[in-house]
């Protein structure tokens, strides 16, 4: 065992121990928005410029009970309704956070609330949807029943007519003071998912599958305003000013954006009617979150593949998508006093401030919780219905004095020893920042995991304790009474442990087959040979033979050279180096042929080499990235293949005649390899193949028999043969 000091600059020092370990360590680090968006805050803000803080206080005023809190609506006194499911109960929470149930309902969600005269309510239930009117003590009436299975969204203008948005027809139906209801607007999209009223009050829809945004007059004329490229307009919100804010969410395929003359045909949720449980309808519409990792870059491409994002239509009808996250999908935004959106999504639960322009997102803080579904501003505090687990939370405009963040899990991908773990951050005097890390190997933590190691004390390089595994996580914890420390960046390091190289395959090319490549001198290398040995071979060639080769990679056949490639991998990624050796075949010992190689490829010169059978053994190692007490090496064998320098002899036999023609005998023979292929020729004119008696070249000796005409008479014959790895023999005898 060795001891190694990993360096680096965000590193000043750091002791890692070392059991035959990559010297190249790695390094995360987090100190960017985006990098601390991938992890999960408690009480934490993380700003536009990656600084960690501590954010809002949270407080959970009551707990439902339930899967789902859709909705609320603040009642008098600071008490605040909840429509839930999967029970359809509304539950009034007073201001210490005491809750009762105020009105059970026969169906199974409460989706929307509106206020009703003297202190009612009025309560959309799904499915079946239906209208009640609860009144002040929770004695409740059907104030309208219409055909639609959900109903999704309530509003009240001023005359005290009740709109109701519906599904899964998408049509909005207004509903007067006594229960008399008729149908108002028919979007021809299957769900009217959001109801607000704008500043001229006229009812606004936003609906879902598709994604869309009209504008209703008195008399039911809907003039679209924004269609956009996602599934459904989950809430609709108006400032003082009059301009529209819309929280869209869930991807859909098609065109989206302007154009409005294509009709756009979207399936509607899947539905399982003999099932009468409610909460996987409701999901294919409200709570549906498609993973997707588009920034808001504004093009129609990344808006189709984001999870959501809010658009802003002015008062002249211009609209602009100004903020669109990479895996948050929203659900409802709250207008703050100085312009910004207070905006919750759902997957993590996450709250975002966004303001500026162009406009900047801050995470707030995050609840407990899968969906941040409604938000409600009130004097002193801002009000969070969530859904995964059913809850209704309050955050202050105090400051929280303890937050915690968790990063993502870092996976090494091999079993690692961990370095030194450093971080900037600023600590006014009463905060601090307190770092920990845990490690494992399973990709999710769990109980298998080492438990928190730490506090680390030193900011510039603490050395990690915790054990060696394939993945680790780190927290921060972030305290402060009167101020808050600020948390800017954090780096680790990581060795993986050295894994040995592997050969994963080597091609003996056939013999004499070599690769070019061009030098700007005009003269051409064999690629693979060495160079005292392109020395040798070039030496007597001419200047214009030398420097007139192909290019690059261009097969060529040079006489008594063998090329060899093969192909090595390294999971550390370490820089690898070969050394190559052979053997004769029935030998036992290696004979080094080269080492510390760089290329993959090696060609060698075999003309000064004995005839036999061979093998090739190419080694890889990681040397040069290791120390050589735990460098590794990783070997493989190639194919046998020949070598043979020695021509076949040809040996002509006694000639005798057959009538007038001529019959030639010849006997050819090879040392060492199998003849390949026999010609003769009468007085250097057209070469002609011979064949062997026994009709097959497949053999080191071969007989012959060649018949010539009579007019062969006086001349001479030249035999020629090839054996398999080129060499060439010759023998010729007069015809007479």
């Amino acid at each position: 065992m060795t001891r190694r000091t990993l360096i680096s600059a965000a590193l000043a020092a750091g002791l890692l121990a070392v059991s035959t370990l990559s010297a190249a360590p790695g390094f995360w680090q987090a100190g960017t928005q985006a990098d601390f968006l991938r992890g999960e805050v408690e009480q934490l803000s993380i700003d536009e410029h990656g600084r960690l803080t501590l954010g809002p206080e949270l407080t959970n005023l009551y707990d439902a009970g339930t899967p789902f809190v859709w909705t609320m609506l603040p009642g008098a006194d600071g008490t605040v309704f909840l429509g839930t499911g999967n029970e359809g109960k509304v539950i009034r929470v007073d201001r210490n956070g005491q809750g009762s149930v105020f009105y059970d309902s026969s169906e199974m969600e409460v989706h929307a609330l509106a206020p009703a005269p003297a202190g009612g309510l009025y309560v959309a239930t799904s499915p079946e949807g239906r209208i009640y009117k609860v009144d002040a003590k929770g004695q409740a009436t059907i104030f309208f029943d219409p055909s639609e299975k959900y109903i999704w969204s309530l509003a009240v203008d001023r005359q005290g007519n009740v709109f109701a948005g519906t599904g899964d027809k998408g049509t909005v139906y207004r509903v007067t003071a006594d229960g008399t209801g008729a149908k108002f607007f028919s979007t021809k999209a299957t769900h009217a998912v959001s109801l607000a009223f704008d500043a001229g009050n006229q009812l606004l829809v936003g609906t879902g599958a598709p994604g869309r945004v009209f504008r209703v007059d008195t008399a039911g004329k809907g003039f679209l305003l924004l269609d956009t490229p996602f599934q459904e307009i989950h809430a609709l919100r108006v400032d003082p000013k009059g301009v529209i804010y819309a929280a869209a969410q869930s991807s859909r395929s098609g065109s989206g954006g302007d154009n409005l003359s294509e009709p756009v045909t979207v399936s509607p949720p899947a539905v399982t009617p003999s099932i009468p449980n409610v909460s996987t309808e409701i999901t294919s519409i409200a709570v549906v979150e498609i993973p997707g990792g588009a920034q808001a870059s504004g093009s129609a491409a990344d808006r189709r593949s984001a999870s959501g994002a809010i658009f802003r239509v002015q008062t002249d009808g211009l609209w602009d998508q100004i903020w669109s996250p990479a895996e948050d999908a929203p659900y409802d935004l709250s207008i703050e006093s100085d312009g910004g959106l207070l905006v919750a999504t759902g997957g993590k639960g996450k709250l975002y401030r966004l303001s500026g322009d162009p406009v900047r997102a801050v995470l707030v803080t995050r609840v407990p919780a899968q969906q941040a579904t409604q938000l409600i501003r009130t004097a002193d505090r801002t009000l969070i219905a969530t859904s995964n687990p059913g809850r209704l939370m309050a955050m202050s405009s105090a400051r929280a004095t303890r937050g915690t963040y968790e990063s993502d899990v870092k996976d090494a991908r091999l079993v690692s020893t961990w370095g030194a773990v450093a971080w900037k951050a600023v600590a006014p005097a009463g905060t601090k920042v307190e770092v920990f890390t845990r490690s494992g190997n399973t990709r999710t933590p769990d109980e298998a995991w080492s438990d928190w190691a730490g506090p680390y004390t030193n900011a510039d390089g603490s050395p990690i304790s915790s054990p060696k595994a394939r993945y680790l996580q780190w927290r921060a914890v972030l305290t402060g009474t009167t101020a808050s420390p600020v948390l800017t960046s954090l780096t680790s390091a990581y060795l993986p442990r050295n894994v040995r190289p592997q050969v994963a395959a080597i091609t003996v090319h056939p013999p004499g087959v070599v690769f070019q490549k061009p030098f700007s001198s005009g003269e051409t290398e064999s690629a693979g040979l060495d160079e005292d040995a392109t020395e040798r071979r070039n030496a007597g060639a001419s200047p214009a033979a030398a420097g007139s080769g192909p290019a690059l990679g261009r097969r060529i056949y040079q006489k008594g050279l063998q090329t060899f490639v093969w192909k090595a991998e390294d999971e550390n990624g370490d820089d690898l180096s070969y050394s190559v050796s052979y053997r004769r075949e029935g030998e036992t010992a290696w004979h080094p042929l080269k080492s510390d190689l760089r290329d993959t490829l090696l060609v060698w010169d075999t003309s000064s080499v004995p005839n036999g059978s061979y093998v090739l053994k190419v080694s890889a190692s990681d040397t040069r990235a290791n120390p050589s007490d735990s460098a590794l090496v990783g070997e493989l064998e190639s194919s046998g293949f020949e070598i043979d320098n020695v021509a076949p002899t040809v040996q002509p036999g006694a000639i005798r005649r057959d009538g007038t023609r001529f019959i030639v005998p010849a006997e050819v023979r090879d040392t060492d390899s199998t003849i390949a292929r026999v010609e003769y020729s009468v007085d250097a004119q057209r070469w002609q193949p011979a064949f062997p008696r026994d009709g097959i070249l497949d053999a080191r000796q071969e007989a012959f028999e060649i018949r010539l005409e009579a007019d062969a008479a006086g001349r001479t014959l030249v035999i020629r043969a090839t054996d398999v790895l080129g060499n060439v023999g010759s023998g010729q005898v007069q015809i007479k």
